[in-house]
Parts: structure tokens; C-alpha cells; sequence
């Protein structure tokens, strides 16, 4: 009887809220029907009752509901965590949308919805007005009936998956003031439908693989304050035309391959405030015209191109500029001795990497941070904070020689100073001095000639030895490990024979698909599915049967001559761990052509997930918190700790950058690229006699540019990787040309162990941390630079990266004396000894260069600022005088990096 009443009660409230009472019949209509639909939206997405409370009015208390006169117009659900049952398998299933027909904004950033944007999209909703996506998990392409929503004004879709093209159809936005698609994987070129969007005001392409020219139609947008081009292949010349861009006030185009060189037209930009086109292909000299017309510029980057002459007046006087650098470029000449308002300061001024010289100008009293480097100044440095490395300055360290700066004043005509030193007066020689000289000579000579024939004799009896003993360690070798697995593959990069298929054992590495079912779940391996173009293959996004995700890599053994492919397999087949990517299958039937699939990872690959969409930024752009790319960091780490050390012999994995760091759906990483894995070398003999002769030993890619097969080489790669994280500079862990160089040259001197504020001066501007946060990332900037070291032998061994960054607090934080039992060892042989290697000077080395940059840069609110100090003494909070607290920090670190345990191998020694 109660269930039969509890059921007459809940069909009257549902007639009522359906067809309502009286006058007011229509209107209540409408609500029931909205919240059904609500309550639809609720269980497809998966949103917690907490959120959105089942028996509660949406109107009133659900979160990110906002009504009017009883109709929904906008939904936010920005942030929102799914259930846990909507986690298993959260999809885009948004279809209850359709029935909320006053919908005028729907905001679902960072909000999984993994899927492609359903077509029904530009047919369906007219009323929208905002769409946010960005940061959602979204694939596919953009669908191109979204060009029917003439209403909308603000479309967000950065940071997700998206591929193909951009549609022409989005040429009929005409109400469009807001586009972004940056960070995703676009392809082919601006549609010239762009010019007919008048009333856009932000226009973000940024971080996809956008080519072409950029299209002079372009300037047709006449209410454009924010054009973000940068991180894409365009190639053309900077149009001039985007000078009839007056209201324009952020302009970046850097890291593309543009050419040509500035125009004077482009002084029409009077609104102008920051000029980004660094890392590109720009030429030829600044027009001083264009700079004494855009007055309101106050961030200039024009470095690494190959911009010449001299540096305008105009340029240095601007009266708002704050941060200028022209850094590795061929500009040349004198500094203009130009009268500047000192009493306005600027944060940063880098000149590095040119052909300036002469004496140094009040210009550089403007601002707190300086670098000068590999330049020819002479003179003195009174300049607080200045970096000036490599230039012909007097009482300075670290210069260029006597005889290179003499001779390039020579050159120019000019007379150098000879560093302020006067010079000896040449001395005729006496005959006895003479001839005491020469017997000194002849004694020297004869004892060392005995002295290298017994080395000779030595190093032979050692070879003799050793070449005994060879065949007796080659036999032990195999057992040590303690049961570690043994993961027999090929040495230094020997690949496997042709035929080696037929002895791998192919049922242990996933299913075998057939062609047609791979080309099928690819679209023809469509250019739209297209991932990118790797170096052993190009990868496709597709689709099984099913629904299931995945990559799939298409190997032409036509174009790639190699049978890298069986490597793969041989390593997946021997091999599994969690930080591994899973390999789903392959797909061996074509005789030229190899497929293997491998599972979607929803987030990337760290280069192209590293930034996000932010709505309070005013630049649009925000970097990945710290704590997520901390986990990064210690998800990659555990990856290479494992081939490393719990396989043996010990696995390389020789691709370690950002582009092979996959991330999930939950920023867990899953190591991909290894299809250059192999052992490691091991050559008792050779590693005895290297570190014998202390022969030079190196890591790097040799001539051919094969990585060597070894972990040091890794554990370099993976420095570079942190300083990504860290810095927030892209591309820095996939190449190694010389700017890269110069750039790793000018970021370690702003790491240093004894000095946590300096390394805020290279953390990416974007990243909010606390004084908490400070200390973690100077911690991993501090383990980047170990990684670094130039000396394979000195980088440390991956189990110890992991372990410091696991527990990064300890590498900087200073315990109790008493606290716990510190380890006595000796300093040579242990981690310590290794990380400290990496610096340049010691305690002790870098007290006495301390003139040489005695004040660091302090990053506040309102950018850098002068930090006092007095003496040798360091007034940072919770520091001492310089030998305590490095003696301190270092026996600190002896028990967070215990010494190398002996039945290990000895990978830091083998190069």
C-alpha cells in the first residue's frame, strides 16, 4: 500500500512539473522539458550529485546553471570531476543539448570529453554565443557546420587533439571576436575566408603545424588586439600589410621559419606593446622608423635570427620598453651613447651572442638584468647583475684571449685597451740565461721520453691482463642482478636480421590485424588523421572496431631502410612495464609496408601538452601546473630507471625527448619512441683502458648522428627534458644544434645550489608556484644541471634522478644534524661527488668569483630587482656562511643519493 501511494506521489509531482496548473501552463512546460534534459546531461557526462543535486531546482542550486525567466542560457561545468563510474568510460555525449534551444553559452574546459565535436553542433544550437572546449580531451576534426552558429562570439578549442584542416566555413562567424585553436595538431594553412571576420579580436593558431604563408588578408581585421601565430611552419615574409593592423597590442610570431625582413609599413601598429618574432629566419637591419613610431612597445624579442647592422636609437630609447632581447643574432657596431630617463627601469636587456663592442653606455642603466655575453665590450662592468662571459672586459672572468680581441680592434681600425694592463717591455736575452734554458730543456726532454716508455710498458701489461680475464667476466656478466630480469637485445644498435620475424615470438606483443582493418580505422590513412612524421615511421590516429582509440605507425620500408620495426616488436615481446606504451598489435602482411598500433594516449605527448588554455591569463596561454609536471617528471624517470636498472644488461632507450613522453587521460606517463632501443655496451677491456688513459669520453650523437647506446647519453636527454619542464621553453630536448648550446650555456648559470632565487630568472614566466613550490623546482633545476654535465662519467644514475625527484625538498632543505645517521663516504664515488661535479666552481671557487656577479636577480610582482648583499655573506632567509651551509647541503645529499652500489654496473664510468 505505501508503494502503491509512493508511486501515485511521484507521477503527480511529474505531471505537474510537465503540464503545470492555470495561466501558467506554457512556461512550466518548457522547464520540465529543459530539466529532463538536464538530468540527461547529468548521467551522459557522468556529474556528481554534489554539483548537481538531483532533487534541488537547476536554476537555483545547481553549479554553473544561470536561467532566465525560467530557461537555461548557460552552462558551465569548467573544471568538474566526473563519478567514479563516469571515469571508466567517459565519452562526449552531450546530445541532451539540443533540447536547451536558448542556450547561449556552454563551457566545458578542462572537463574530459574525449570524442570529436558532433556535426549537429552548427545546426542545432543557433542560440550560442560561447563555445569553450579547450583542454577537453577533444579529437577529430573541427566540423565544418560550425561556420552556421552566426551568433557566436567567443569560440575556445586549444589544447586538445584536433587535426586536419581548418574549415572555410569559419569565414561566416561574422560575429566572431574570440578564436582560439591553439595546441592541437592543425594542419595546411589560414583559410583566406579569415579576412571576413571583422569583428575578431583575438586570433590564436599557436603550437600546431600550421605552414604557408601567412595571408596579407589578414590585415582586413580591423578590431585585432591579440594575433598568435608562433609554433607552427609558416614560411613566408613577415606581410607588411599587418601594419594597417592599428589596433593591434600583442603581436607573436615566434618559432616558425619566416624570412624576409621588417618593413616600415609595419609602423601602423602605433597600439602596439609587444613585438615576439624570435627563432625564425628575419634579416636584414632594423628600420630606426619603425621603432620611433610604435612608442608604446614594452617587450621586444627579435633573438635568434639573422637581423644585422646596428641597433637604432629609437629601439633603446623607447620610453615603455622593459624587456628587449636581440640575443644570437650578427647585429654589430657601438652601442648608441644615447641620454636615457633612468628613473624608468626595465626588467631585462640581452645583447648576447652578436658582434658588439666598444665601451659599455648608460643605456644599460635601465635595467636590472643584463647579458652582454660573446660579444667584444671592453672597458669595466659597473652594472649590477650582468651577465658578460666571453667579451674583452677588464677584471672579469671567463673573457675572450688578448691576442682575438686585439686583433678584431685591429680590424676595425679601432685601438684596444689590452684589458687596462700595461705591457713589458721586451728583454734582449744573455747568453748564460740562454744556455741554462736549453739544458733545462734537454734534462726535461730525456726524462720524459724514459717516462712515456714505461706508460707504453705499463698500458701493454694492463691490455695483456685484461684481454685474460675478458672471456671469465663476459661469463659472469650475465648473473649479476639478483634476479633481475634478463632482457637479451641487440648491442649498440645492431639490428636484427630480415628474417628475424619468424623467431619472434608475435602472439606475446598484442593482436594481429589484418590491412583493411587498419586502413579502415584511419580513414586510408587519411592526411587528416595524421599524428606527425616520426623518424621510424608516420602515426595515424584511428579508430578500431568497437570504438577504441588508438595510433597506429605506418612503416614504409621503401623510404626507412631498416627493419627498426623488429627491434620494436623483440623489445615489447621481452619486456612490459607500466611506463611503457601499451603496444595493442601490428599488422605484418604487406611486404613493404609494417603497421604497428599502439593505445591513444587522450593527453599527448609532453611537447604538445605542456600549455593550456587560460581564461584569466591575459595572454591567453598557461603552462601546465607544477605538480602535473612534476609527476611528469617522475613518470619518465621511473621509465628509464627501469631500463636502466632492472633490466639486464641495462637497456637505452636513445630518444629521449618530450615528443616521446606520452601522457593519458591523467598526465601518466607512458614512455613511447623505442624503436631505437637497444643494450648497452659493455666492453670490460676498453672501459678499463679508457678510464686509465682518461681518454675523452662522450655520450653525444658521433658524425653519423646515431645516439651512442648508452645511459649517460639518456640521462643527458632527460636533463634537457627537465629544463623544458622547468623553463617552459619548447623544443629544447629534440635538437641539438649550436643555439641550443648557447641557450643551455646562458640557463645553467642561473642554477646554482647555493642561490634559490637566481633560478627564478629562467622558470617559465606562466607557472604560479609558492615559496614551497620555489623550492621543488629549484630541487629539479638543480638535478637538470647534473644531468647535463659535459662528462658522461659525472652525470648521475637514473634510480638517483628518481629518488631526488621524488623527494625534491631534501635535495635543497637543510635537516637537523641529529635527525638521521650520515653516511661516511668518500666524496669521489659518491652521488654527491657527482651531482657537484656538475658545477663549474666549488664553494670555495665560486666565494672567490663572487665580483663577478655579486647580486642576484630577484623576481617580485613587479619583475626583477636588486638584491643587497655585503661581502661573502648571504642575507636569503635560512642560509649561512658559504662553507657551512654547502657543507650542510652536502652531507645532506649523501643520504638522499646513497653511494652506487657495487654489484651494479658501473654506468656513470662506461660513457
Amino acid at each position: 500500500m505505501v508503494e502503491v501511494r509512493f508511486g501515485l506521489g511521484f507521477l503527480f509531482l511529474f505531471c505537474s512539473l510537465v503540464f503545470g496548473e492555470g495561466d501558467s501552463g506554457n512556461q512550466t512546460l518548457r522547464l520540465g522539458a529543459e530539466r529532463v534534459a538536464l538530468i540527461e546531461l547529468r548521467s551522459s557526462l557522468g556529474l556528481r550529485g554534489k554539483d548537481w543535486p538531483i532533487k534541488a531546482d537547476p536554476c537555483l542550486l545547481w553549479k554553473g546553471i544561470e536561467c532566465e525567466d525560467g530557461r537555461v542560457v548557460e552552462i558551465n561545468i569548467s573544471g568538474f570531476r566526473r563519478t567514479r563510474i563516469g571515469r571508466t568510460n567517459p565519452q562526449f555525449a552531450v546530445d541532451s543539448l539540443v533540447n536547451l534551444t536558448l542556450l547561449a553559452s556552454f563551457n566545458a574546459s578542462r572537463f574530459a570529453l574525449p570524442g570529436e565535436i558532433p556535426e549537429w553542433f552548427g545546426f542545432r544550437m543557433q542560440s550560442l554565443e560561447r563555445l569553450d572546449l579547450s583542454s577537453c580531451g577533444v579529437r577529430g576534426v573541427i566540423p565544418s557546420s560550425l561556420g552556421n552558429l552566426t551568433t557566436l562570439s567567443g569560440l575556445y578549442l586549444s589544447g586538445n587533439s584536433l587535426t586536419g584542416s581548418i574549415p572555410l566555413s569559419m569565414g561566416q562567424l561574422v560575429g566572431l571576436e574570440d578564436l582560439d585553436v591553439s595546441h592541437n595538431m592543425l594542419t595546411g594553412s589560414i583559410p583566406s575566408s579569415f579576412s571576413l571576420l571583422g569583428n575578431l579580436s583575438v586570433l590564436d593558431m599557436s603550437g600546431n603545424f600550421l605552414s604557408g604563408s601567412i595571408p596579407p588578408s589578414i590585415s582586413s581585421l580591423s578590431n585585432l588586439q591579440i594575433l598568435n601565430l608562433s609554433s607552427n611552419s609558416f614560411s613566408s615574409s613577415i606581410p607588411s600589410h599587418l601594419g594597417d593592423l592599428r589596433k593591434l597590442v600583442d603581436l607573436d610570431l615566434s618559432f616558425n621559419s619566416l624570412s624576409g625582413s621588417l618593413y616600415t609599413d609595419l609602423r601602423g601598429m602605433r597600439n602596439l606593446q609587444k613585438m615576439v618574432i624570435n627563432n625564425n629566419f628575419v634579416s636584414g637591419t632594423l628600420p630606426a622608423i619603425l621603432f620611433s613610431t610604435l612608442i608604446k612597445l614594452q617587450l621586444v624579442n627579435l633573438s635568434h635570427n639573422n637581423f644585422s647592422g646596428v641597433l637604432p636609437d629609437s629601439l633603446l630609447t623607447l620610453p615603455q620598453l622593459n624587456i628587449l632581447d636581440v640575443s644570437s643574432n650578427n647585429f654589430t657596431g657601438f652601442l648608441a651613447n644615447t641620454t636615457v630617463n633612468t628613473d624608468r627601469t626595465g626588467t631585462l636587456f640581452n645583447l648576447s651572442g652578436n658582434t658588439f663592442y666598444g665601451h659599455l653606455t648608460p643605456i644599460l642603466q635601465r635595467f636590472n638584468f643584463v647579458d652582454l655575453s660573446s660579444n667584444y665590450f671592453e672597458g669595466k662592468v659597473a652594472q649590477l647583475n650582468t651577465l658578460s662571459e666571453k667579451n674583452c672586459l677588464q677584471g672579469v672572468p671567463n673573457q675572450k684571449n688578448l691576442s682575438e680581441c686585439s686583433m678584431f680592434y685591429t680590424n676595425k681600425g679601432l685601438q684596444f685597451d689590452n684589458f687596462g694592463l700595461p705591457t713589458a717591455p721586451e728583454t734582449p736575452p744573455d747568453k748564460p740565461s740562454s744556455k741554462s734554458h736549453k739544458n733545462t730543456i734537454i734534462l726535461a726532454a730525456v726524462i720524459g721520453g724514459i717516462g712515456v716508455i714505461l706508460l707504453v710498458a705499463l698500458v701493454c701489461l694492463l691490455f695483456f691482463l685484461c684481454y685474460r680475464k675478458r672471456g671469465s667476466v663476459s661469463q659472469s656478466g650475465n648473473q649479476r642482478g639478483n634476479g633481475v630480469r634478463s632482457v637479451p637485445m641487440p648491442t649498440g644498435g645492431n639490428l636484427p636480421p630480415s628474417n628475424a620475424s619468424a623467431s619472434l615470438d608475435l602472439s606475446r606483443v598484442g593482436d594481429s590485424y589484418t590491412f583493411q582493418q587498419l586502413h579502415q580505422a584511419t580513414g586510408d590513412f587519411n592526411d587528416s588523421n595524421l599524428v606527425k612524421h616520426g623518424h621510424s615511421g608516420d602515426l595515424y590516429h584511428g579508430v578500431l572496431e568497437g570504438g577504441v582509440p588508438v595510433v597506429v605507425k605506418k612503416i614504409d620500408l621503401q623510404s626507412i631502410k631498416n627493419d627498426g620495426y623488429l627491434m620494436e616488436l623483440d623489445f615489447f615481446s621481452k619486456v612490459s612495464h607500466i611506463r611503457m606504451v601499451p603496444l595493442l598489435g601490428h599488422c605484418l602482411e604487406n611486404e613493404n609496408e609494417k603497421l604497428l598500433v599502439y593505445k591513444y594516449m587522450r593527453n599527448g605527448d609532453l611537447s604538445n601538452a605542456l600549455f593550456r588554455k587560460s581564461n584569466q591569463d591575459d595572454d591567453g596561454l598557461q603552462s601546465l601546473d607544477w605538480i602535473t609536471r612534476l609527476k611528469i617528471a617522475i613518470g619518465a624517470a621511473e621509465g628509464l630507471s627501469y631500463l636502466h636498472h632492472e633490466c639486464t644488461p641495462p637497456l637505452v632507450h636513445r630518444d629521449v625527448q618530450a615528443s616521446s613522453i606520452l601522457l593519458d587521460d591523467k598526465f601518466e606517463v607512458r614512455l613511447g619512441s623505442l624503436s631505437e632501443a637497444c643494450t648497452q655496451e659493455v666492453d670490460p677491456h676498453q672501459s678499463r683502458f679508457t678510464r686509465f688513459m682518461r681518454l675523452p669520453q662522450t655520450s653525444e650523437p658521433g658524425p653519423s648522428g646515431t645516439p651512442s647506446p648508452s645511459t649517460s647519453h639518456d640521462v643527458y636527454c632527460f636533463g634537457k627534458v627537465l629544463l623544458e619542464l622547468v623553463t617552459g621553453k619548447l623544443g629544447i630536448s629534440a635538437t641539438n644544434d649550436a643555439s641550443l648550446k648557447d641557450w643551455l650555456d646562458q640557463t645553467l648559470r642561473h642554477i646554482s645550489m647555493y642561490d634559490k632565487e637566481l633560478v627564478t630568472t629562467i622558470i617559465d614566466p606562466s607557472l604560479i608556484i609558492d615559496d614551497d613550490l620555489l623550492e621543488e623546482v629549484w630541487a629539479v633545476a638543480i638535478v637538470a644541471r647534473s644531468c647535463l654535465n659535459p662528462k658522461p662519467s659525472r652525470r648521475p644514475l637514473m634510480k638517483y634522478i628518481l629518488k631526488a625527484l621524488e623527494n625534491p625538498l631534501k635535495v635543497v632543505r637543510e635537516e637537523h644534524p641529529g635527525s638521521a645517521r650520515l653516511r661516511a663516504t668518500s666524496s669521489r664515488g659518491s652521488w654527491n661527488a657527482t651531482l657537484f661535479s656538475s658545477w663549474r666552481l666549488s664553494s670555495s671557487d665560486a666565494a672567490a668569483a663572487a665580483p663577478s656577479f655579486p647580486q642576484k636577480p630577484d623576481v617580485g610582482a613587479s619583475g626583477l630587482k636588486k638584491v643587497e648583499t655585503s661581502g661573502s655573506q648571504s642575507h636569503t632567509s635560512g642560509t649561512k656562511s658559504n662553507g657551512e651551509h654547502s657543507s650542510s647541503r652536502r652531507r645532506h645529499l649523501k643520504d638522499i643519493f646513497p653511494e652506487p652500489e657495487p654489484e651494479l654496473p658501473d654506468i656513470e664510468k662506461q660513457g
